[in-house]
């Protein structure tokens, strides 16, 4: 029997003062016009790395994107004495033996891959155990090889490409393009949308100096003057999980990913970019979180705000913003009725049930068991 999709989709609003959290080439906040204003913006990618590392972080099991994997293979094995050529040459199969014809590299530049590898940090020494035990082979292939002779594969391809494909739980999140060797491809359980603010919001300019600590003879005034924008805003964030994608990545054997799911709802709520975050220290926490576990298809709720959201009488944007999610929620439910809506619930500054929102939760951390839970249980009645 098909076994319906289901996901978790997660609704934030965030206000973030004065912050420039993602940057364009001129090194101004990031912006984009949706229903004819100019938005706030903040891309997937620059939110997505912090939410990965602090996931990592916290099962103490990281990950890294690279194309260094050969030249830190050869440095781990010449200090474990290694000679400098027989170092170089058993990094040089890494990319030699991983499959027919080697991954695309660079031989000029250490070997290192044309592709960045996003694989366990823990692969670096599993390679140079890989080396070590195959060393003496190594060490006859070197003395075999004339230097205008295309370098022959020696080490063995199954374990090498073992190594290079193996997984951590935010690769299983996240998913990993691995086109050149295609049991390495890993769909990404999660999708995360571009945060935006949902009313107009213009850079501002920052101007500012840097004052000469150590003046010269009559010099006065400052070393340095430059302008900065920066932008305030109140963001709509969306980002659904995939649980049976990720239920897939992590495996049959694993009986539930209940704890990932958990872990990665909390760091979506609280991580947050790092760029300017010295000069700004933008560490706000959203004024509304909502879920929503359905079957089928996720639902964002951008749309919510193509009209852009005015400010109230006495100023400020987040009492709209909270009524324009609630009434557009409401709307889904209409259009799509709840056959397929397992649960929803949600979490408020304003500590008051919202009733469209589905269940009340006091904080953050109840919100994040619950979604969880209710995402990675079958209810009864349910296929």
């Amino acid at each position: 029997m098909h076994e319906p999709a289901r996901f978790l989709d997660l609704h934030i609003l965030h206000p973030v003062t004065a912050a420039n959290l993602n940057r364009d080439a001129d090194n101004d906040p990031k912006t984009i016009s949706y229903g004819n204003a100019t938005r706030a913006l903040v891309s997937p990618q620059a939110w997505k790395r912090p939410i990965r590392l602090n996931v990592e972080q916290e099962l103490g099991e990281h990950a890294a994107r690279t194309r260094m994997v050969p030249p830190l293979v050869a440095r781990k094995l010449q200090e474990a004495q290694w000679p400098e050529d027989l170092a170089a040459y058993a990094s040089a199969q890494i990319v030699l033996s991983a499959k027919k014809d080697g991954l695309k590299h660079n031989a000029d530049e250490a070997y290192r891959t044309q592709a960045m590898l996003y694989l366990p940090a823990s692969v670096i020494d599993d390679l140079v155990a890989l080396c070590e035990k195959h060393r003496t082979d190594l060490e006859e292939a070197l003395a075999a090889h004339t230097p205008k002779k295309k370098i022959s594969p020696v080490l063995p391809t199954k374990d090498l490409a073992a190594h290079l494909t193996s997984r951590t739980a935010s690769i299983n999140l996240f998913g990993r393009m691995l086109a050149e060797l295609p049991a390495g491809h890993v769909e990404a359980a999660v999708q995360m949308a571009p945060a935006f603010s949902v009313h107009r919001s213009d850079p501002q300019p920052d101007f500012f100096t840097a004052v000469e600590d150590l003046p010269m003879g009559g010099d006065r005034g400052s070393a340095h003057l430059q302008t900065a924008f920066l932008t305030t805003s109140l963001f709509y964030r969306f980002a659904t999980i995939n649980i049976t994608d990720l239920h897939h990545n992590l495996g049959a054997a694993t009986p539930t990913d209940t704890s990932l799911v958990e872990l990665f709802v909390r760091h979506f709520i609280l991580s947050m970019p790092g760029s300017k975050k010295t000069s700004t220290a933008p560490h706000t926490l959203p004024d509304l979180v909502h879920y929503t576990v359905r079957d089928r298809r996720p639902v964002s709720y951008g749309a919510a705000f193509e009209q852009p959201v005015k400010a109230a009488p006495r100023g400020g944007y987040t009492t709209h913003a909270r009524q324009a999610l609630t009434d557009y929620a409401t709307t889904v439910s209409r259009l799509l009725g709840t056959r397929h809506l397992i649960a929803h619930g949600h979490t408020s500054t304003t500590n008051k049930p919202i009733k469209p929102l589905g269940t009340h939760h006091t904080s953050f951390d109840d919100l994040a068991v619950a979604c969880a839970t209710a995402a990675t249980t079958t209810p009864e009645g349910r296929p």
